[in-house]
Protein backbone atom coordinates (compact mmCIF):
# COMPACT_ATOMS: atom_id res chain seq x y z
CA UNK A 1 0.00 0.00 0.00
CA UNK A 2 1.50 3.51 -1.09
CA UNK A 3 1.21 6.27 1.64
CA UNK A 4 0.42 9.36 1.12
CA UNK A 5 1.86 12.56 2.41
CA UNK A 6 1.52 16.45 2.90
CA UNK A 7 3.20 19.45 2.54
CA UNK A 8 2.26 22.71 4.03
CA UNK A 9 3.66 26.27 3.18
CA UNK A 10 2.78 29.10 5.25
CA UNK A 11 3.95 32.43 3.96
CA UNK A 12 3.25 36.04 4.57
CA UNK A 13 0.58 36.29 1.88
CA UNK A 14 -0.85 32.61 1.34
CA UNK A 15 -0.71 29.13 2.47
CA UNK A 16 -0.57 26.53 0.04
CA UNK A 17 -0.93 22.76 1.55
CA UNK A 18 -0.48 19.70 -0.88
CA UNK A 19 -1.32 16.03 -0.99
CA UNK A 20 1.53 13.28 -2.70
CA UNK A 21 2.12 9.77 -2.77
CA UNK A 22 5.41 8.93 -0.19
CA UNK A 23 6.92 7.62 -3.25
CA UNK A 24 6.40 10.53 -5.28
CA UNK A 25 6.82 13.65 -3.53
CA UNK A 26 7.33 15.72 -6.33
CA UNK A 27 3.89 14.53 -8.25
CA UNK A 28 1.19 16.85 -6.49
CA UNK A 29 -1.99 15.15 -6.88
CA UNK A 30 -4.26 17.95 -4.80
CA UNK A 31 -3.28 21.34 -3.66
CA UNK A 32 -4.78 24.31 -2.27
CA UNK A 33 -3.85 28.08 -2.02
CA UNK A 34 -5.65 30.55 0.59
CA UNK A 35 -4.83 33.79 2.27
CA UNK A 36 -2.41 34.10 5.27
CA UNK A 37 -5.52 35.28 7.82
CA UNK A 38 -5.85 34.09 11.16
CA UNK A 39 -4.47 30.87 12.71
CA UNK A 40 -7.67 29.54 13.45
CA UNK A 41 -9.06 30.48 9.67
CA UNK A 42 -5.81 29.08 7.88
CA UNK A 43 -6.19 26.08 10.52
CA UNK A 44 -10.00 25.46 9.48
CA UNK A 45 -9.50 25.14 6.16
CA UNK A 46 -5.95 23.40 6.02
CA UNK A 47 -7.39 20.32 8.15
CA UNK A 48 -10.61 20.29 5.92
CA UNK A 49 -8.39 19.75 3.08
CA UNK A 50 -5.96 17.48 4.92
CA UNK A 51 -9.45 15.71 5.53
CA UNK A 52 -10.21 15.21 2.08
CA UNK A 53 -7.06 12.67 2.00
CA UNK A 54 -7.48 9.52 3.99
CA UNK A 55 -4.17 7.71 5.17
CA UNK A 56 -1.54 11.01 4.96
CA UNK A 57 1.13 9.37 6.92
CA UNK A 58 3.38 12.48 7.97
CA UNK A 59 3.39 16.29 6.55
CA UNK A 60 5.78 18.65 6.84
CA UNK A 61 5.80 22.60 6.90
CA UNK A 62 7.65 25.15 5.82
CA UNK A 63 6.31 27.66 7.84
CA UNK A 64 7.13 31.75 7.97
CA UNK A 65 8.64 32.50 11.18
CA UNK A 66 10.55 32.98 13.89
CA UNK A 67 9.53 29.37 14.83
CA UNK A 68 10.66 27.52 17.60
CA UNK A 69 12.36 24.48 16.84
CA UNK A 70 14.05 22.90 19.43
CA UNK A 71 12.06 19.61 20.59
CA UNK A 72 13.64 20.71 24.40
CA UNK A 73 11.33 24.13 24.39
CA UNK A 74 8.36 24.25 25.86
CA UNK A 75 7.21 26.65 22.82
CA UNK A 76 8.15 23.90 20.48
CA UNK A 77 6.96 24.11 16.76
CA UNK A 78 5.42 27.76 17.32
CA UNK A 79 5.32 30.74 15.84
CA UNK A 80 7.44 33.47 17.81
CA UNK A 81 8.14 37.07 17.65
CA UNK A 82 6.59 37.68 14.49
CA UNK A 83 4.98 41.06 13.47
CA UNK A 84 1.79 39.12 11.60
CA UNK A 85 -1.20 39.77 13.71
CA UNK A 86 -2.24 36.68 15.90
CA UNK A 87 0.44 34.42 14.89
CA UNK A 88 2.89 34.90 17.73
CA UNK A 89 2.69 31.33 19.73
CA UNK A 90 0.41 29.83 17.51
CA UNK A 91 1.03 26.55 17.16
CA UNK A 92 1.93 24.45 13.77
CA UNK A 93 0.73 21.00 15.14
CA UNK A 94 -2.61 22.98 15.20
CA UNK A 95 -3.20 23.69 11.68
CA UNK A 96 -2.43 20.19 10.93
CA UNK A 97 -5.26 18.31 13.29
CA UNK A 98 -2.09 17.05 15.45
CA UNK A 99 -1.16 14.59 12.55
CA UNK A 100 2.74 13.57 12.42
CA UNK A 101 4.85 16.40 11.52
CA UNK A 102 8.07 17.70 10.51
CA UNK A 103 8.91 22.16 10.80
CA UNK A 104 11.40 24.09 9.18
CA UNK A 105 11.01 27.77 8.37
CA UNK A 106 9.60 28.62 4.94
CA UNK A 107 12.95 29.37 3.32
CA UNK A 108 14.48 26.00 4.53
CA UNK A 109 11.62 24.66 3.05
CA UNK A 110 12.26 26.35 -0.51
CA UNK A 111 15.82 25.27 -0.38
CA UNK A 112 14.70 21.43 0.21
CA UNK A 113 12.73 21.93 -2.72
CA UNK A 114 15.18 23.65 -4.98
CA UNK A 115 17.72 20.86 -3.38
CA UNK A 116 14.94 17.94 -4.59
CA UNK A 117 14.32 18.97 -8.35
CA UNK A 118 15.42 22.75 -8.73
CA UNK A 119 18.91 24.86 -9.57
CA UNK A 120 20.37 23.09 -5.94
CA UNK A 121 20.23 19.32 -6.96
CA UNK A 122 23.40 18.01 -6.74
CA UNK A 123 25.10 21.14 -4.48
CA UNK A 124 25.56 19.60 -1.03
CA UNK A 125 25.96 23.08 0.56
CA UNK A 126 23.75 25.56 -0.49
CA UNK A 127 21.53 28.79 0.57
CA UNK A 128 18.03 30.44 -0.33
CA UNK A 129 17.70 34.19 0.11
CA UNK A 130 14.00 34.66 -0.21
CA UNK A 131 13.12 38.81 -0.74
CA UNK A 132 9.17 39.25 -0.39
CA UNK A 133 7.10 40.01 2.11
CA UNK A 134 10.35 39.89 4.77
CA UNK A 135 13.72 38.88 4.29
CA UNK A 136 14.61 35.28 4.88
CA UNK A 137 17.57 32.58 5.01
CA UNK A 138 17.67 28.57 4.29
CA UNK A 139 20.78 26.63 4.66
CA UNK A 140 21.55 23.40 3.85
CA UNK A 141 24.43 21.45 4.66
CA UNK A 142 24.85 17.88 2.90
CA UNK A 143 21.58 18.67 1.42
CA UNK A 144 19.86 18.79 5.19
CA UNK A 145 18.79 21.61 7.39
CA UNK A 146 22.43 23.40 8.91
CA UNK A 147 20.37 22.54 12.27
CA UNK A 148 17.59 20.72 13.66
CA UNK A 149 16.75 22.99 16.53
CA UNK A 150 17.04 26.32 14.68
CA UNK A 151 17.16 28.68 11.61
CA UNK A 152 18.50 31.51 10.14
CA UNK A 153 17.04 34.81 10.78
CA UNK A 154 19.75 36.77 8.79
CA UNK A 155 16.67 39.44 7.94
CA UNK A 156 17.82 41.18 10.81
CA UNK A 157 21.26 42.03 10.27
CA UNK A 158 22.47 45.24 10.22
CA UNK A 159 23.61 47.27 7.02
CA UNK A 160 25.96 49.89 6.09
CA UNK A 161 23.49 52.57 4.64
CA UNK A 162 23.70 53.38 0.94
CA UNK A 163 25.08 56.96 0.70
CA UNK A 164 21.94 58.47 -1.01
CA UNK A 165 19.04 56.44 1.32
CA UNK A 166 18.05 58.25 4.16
CA UNK A 167 14.79 55.76 4.52
CA UNK A 168 13.51 55.28 8.49
CA UNK A 169 12.90 51.37 7.43
CA UNK A 170 9.65 49.22 7.75
CA UNK A 171 11.32 46.76 10.73
CA UNK A 172 8.55 46.86 13.09
CA UNK A 173 11.69 45.64 15.77
CA UNK A 174 14.76 47.50 13.95
CA UNK A 175 12.77 50.65 11.79
CA UNK A 176 15.84 50.89 9.36
CA UNK A 177 18.61 49.21 10.88
CA UNK A 178 18.30 45.94 9.27
CA UNK A 179 18.14 44.76 6.00
CA UNK A 180 14.60 43.38 6.41
CA UNK A 181 13.48 47.20 7.59
CA UNK A 182 15.45 48.58 4.33
CA UNK A 183 14.96 46.02 1.19
CA UNK A 184 12.01 43.82 2.22
CA UNK A 185 9.26 44.64 -0.31
CA UNK A 186 6.86 46.62 1.53
CA UNK A 187 10.41 48.77 2.55
CA UNK A 188 10.89 49.47 -1.69
CA UNK A 189 7.40 49.93 -1.88
CA UNK A 190 6.99 52.56 1.02
CA UNK A 191 10.55 54.11 -0.07
CA UNK A 192 9.29 55.02 -3.55
CA UNK A 193 5.93 55.87 -3.10
CA UNK A 194 4.39 52.60 -5.14
CA UNK A 195 4.36 48.79 -6.11
CA UNK A 196 7.38 47.10 -6.85
CA UNK A 197 6.40 46.47 -10.39
CA UNK A 198 5.09 49.64 -10.83
CA UNK A 199 8.89 51.42 -10.52
CA UNK A 200 8.99 53.37 -13.34
CA UNK A 201 10.91 56.22 -13.95
CA UNK A 202 12.36 55.73 -10.56
CA UNK A 203 13.68 51.58 -11.08
CA UNK A 204 17.05 52.25 -11.97
CA UNK A 205 17.78 54.23 -8.24
CA UNK A 206 15.74 51.57 -6.80
CA UNK A 207 17.34 48.77 -8.06
CA UNK A 208 20.81 50.74 -7.08
CA UNK A 209 19.71 50.89 -3.52
CA UNK A 210 18.48 47.27 -3.12
CA UNK A 211 21.38 45.80 -5.02
CA UNK A 212 23.37 48.14 -2.26
CA UNK A 213 21.66 45.90 0.98
CA UNK A 214 21.54 42.82 -0.89
CA UNK A 215 24.85 42.73 -1.75
CA UNK A 216 25.40 42.73 1.66
CA UNK A 217 23.02 40.22 2.17
CA UNK A 218 25.08 37.71 0.12
CA UNK A 219 28.12 38.02 1.11
CA UNK A 220 27.22 37.68 4.85
CA UNK A 221 25.85 34.06 4.04
CA UNK A 222 28.77 33.45 1.80
CA UNK A 223 30.93 33.93 5.04
CA UNK A 224 28.70 32.37 7.57
CA UNK A 225 28.00 29.28 5.68
CA UNK A 226 30.01 28.88 2.57
CA UNK A 227 27.67 27.49 0.40
CA UNK A 228 28.49 26.09 -3.30
CA UNK A 229 25.62 28.15 -4.73
CA UNK A 230 22.92 30.63 -3.56
CA UNK A 231 19.22 30.65 -4.73
CA UNK A 232 17.60 34.26 -4.31
CA UNK A 233 13.92 34.20 -4.60
CA UNK A 234 10.70 35.45 -3.49
CA UNK A 235 8.35 38.79 -5.28
CA UNK A 236 10.98 41.44 -4.90
CA UNK A 237 13.69 39.60 -7.02
CA UNK A 238 11.63 40.21 -10.20
CA UNK A 239 12.40 43.87 -10.21
CA UNK A 240 13.81 44.28 -13.84
CA UNK A 241 17.39 43.82 -13.59
CA UNK A 242 18.00 43.40 -10.12
CA UNK A 243 19.82 40.33 -9.82
CA UNK A 244 22.09 41.25 -12.71
CA UNK A 245 22.68 44.18 -9.71
CA UNK A 246 23.10 42.21 -7.02
CA UNK A 247 25.26 39.93 -8.61
CA UNK A 248 28.15 42.92 -9.28
CA UNK A 249 27.38 44.20 -5.51
CA UNK A 250 27.88 40.98 -3.66
CA UNK A 251 31.62 40.90 -5.50
CA UNK A 252 32.46 43.98 -4.98
CA UNK A 253 31.35 43.13 -1.25
CA UNK A 254 33.45 40.13 -1.06
CA UNK A 255 36.06 41.13 -2.82
CA UNK A 256 37.52 37.89 -3.64
CA UNK A 257 38.28 37.51 0.13
CA UNK A 258 37.67 33.71 -0.34
CA UNK A 259 39.71 32.65 -2.99
CA UNK A 260 40.04 32.94 -6.93
CA UNK A 261 39.19 29.25 -6.81
CA UNK A 262 35.27 29.72 -4.42
CA UNK A 263 32.13 29.77 -6.73
CA UNK A 264 31.36 33.74 -5.26
CA UNK A 265 33.38 34.58 -8.34
CA UNK A 266 31.86 32.89 -10.77
CA UNK A 267 28.49 35.04 -10.71
CA UNK A 268 26.23 33.26 -13.01
CA UNK A 269 26.59 30.08 -11.53
CA UNK A 270 26.84 31.12 -7.83
CA UNK A 271 23.65 33.38 -7.20
CA UNK A 272 20.88 31.94 -9.43
CA UNK A 273 17.08 31.96 -9.29
CA UNK A 274 15.01 29.87 -8.20
CA UNK A 275 14.66 27.25 -11.25
CA UNK A 276 10.91 26.27 -9.14
CA UNK A 277 9.66 29.44 -8.77
CA UNK A 278 6.92 30.01 -6.11
CA UNK A 279 6.47 26.15 -5.97
CA UNK A 280 9.87 25.78 -4.46
CA UNK A 281 8.56 25.93 -0.64
CA UNK A 282 5.36 23.26 -0.94
CA UNK A 283 7.59 20.87 -3.14
CA UNK A 284 10.36 21.23 -0.28
CA UNK A 285 7.74 20.29 2.33
CA UNK A 286 6.37 17.46 0.22
CA UNK A 287 9.71 16.06 0.58
CA UNK A 288 10.72 16.60 4.30
CA UNK A 289 7.43 14.96 4.22
CA UNK A 290 8.58 12.14 2.64
CA UNK A 291 12.20 11.67 4.61
CA UNK A 292 10.00 11.61 7.65
CA UNK A 293 7.24 9.10 6.54
CA UNK A 294 7.19 5.55 8.26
Amino acid sequence: MTHLIAGVETGGTKVVAAVARADEPGRIVDEIEIPTTTPDEVGSRVRAFLGRHAGVQHVGIAAFGPVDLDPDSPAYGSVTSTPKPGWSGARLADLVDGRPHTIVSDVTGAALGEHARGALVGIPDSAYITIGTGVGVGALVDGRPFSDTAHPELGHIAMRRHPDDDFDGVCPFHGGDCVEGLAAGPAIAERWGRPTRELGDVLDRAVAVEAWYLGQLVATVTYAYRPQRIVIGGGATKIPGLLDAVREASVREIRGALGVGHPSNQLDTYLVPPALGDRAGVIGALHLAAAHAG
